[in-house]
């Protein structure tokens, strides 16, 4: 029996530790945040893989650099480093794309690859990060069983700018497709919604349907000055 830690910050991985164990007998220590990662005493767990589906922050390199960590990024890398990829994809009109198993380093998204599997773009963020954590799951259990050493990326890398709230005005875009497409990739839990400004009024838009010739979504209207991300 080996030990590990499933470092998750996003709901879709509730559960995941417990199914891992069932599958494999092997400890899987949960943690959500950076504090809860800190107050772990890791060089007792002693981890044989550090596994990191969804992390929102940097590791510190006194993790990475004594423990085998890896990091899952919803690209084919080298191509797409850098933060916000499943937006920054479905802005740029990708239909599908591949998580990336890699090594973590002193390089963001640099590092060297286990693995590879295939994800579609199609449906909301939620429905999109909910298949990517199966598929994880899956590569974790892969990685477990597989011993080989990462290879390094082939390539000349490409970079995703880290998209921002601001980044969710619809008010530019000028065609059906691109407000559906803006409205459904930021439709998750913890992410702020696509909006548009009317006047006083902050318009957040989710659950969008683009169907004969028209967008369908539901809309929270709140005042523009109540909402900081305006």
């Amino acid at each position: 029996m080996q030990h590990h830690i499933l470092a998750a910050s996003r709901p879709w991985y509730e559960g995941m530790s417990e199914r891992l164990y069932k599958t494999t007998g092997d400890i899987f220590h949960s943690v959500t945040t950076p504090d809860e990662l800190s107050a772990m005493d890791i060089e007792a767990v002693q981890p044989r893989y550090i596994f990191v589906p969804h992390w929102s922050w940097r590791l510190p390199e006194s993790i990475w650099n004594h423990y085998e960590t890896i990091i899952f990024h919803m690209t084919d890398l080298p191509f797409g480093r850098g933060g916000s990829p499943l937006q920054n994809l479905i802005a740029r009109g990708f239909t599908e794309t591949k998580i990336t198993a890699l090594r973590c380093g002193a390089e963001l998204d640099a590092g060297p690859i286990y693995e590879k599997v295939p994800l579609s773009l199609l449906g909301s963020a939620e429905e999109i990060f909910l298949r990517a954590a199966a598929q994880i799951e899956i590569m974790i259990l892969s990685i477990l069983q597989n011993t080989s050493e990462p290879v390094p990326q082939q390539g000349k890398p490409v970079f995703f700018a880290r998209r921002t709230p601001k980044d969710g005005n619809i008010a530019d875009l000028t065609t059906l497709a691109a407000v559906y497409d803006h409205i459904r990739m930021l439709d998750a839990e913890g992410y702020p919604p696509a909006f548009l400004h009317a006047g006083p009024l902050h318009l957040a838009f989710k659950r969008a349907v683009l169907r004969h010739g028209r967008v369908e979504a539901d809309v929270t209207i709140t005042l523009a000055e109540e909402d900081s991300n305006a």
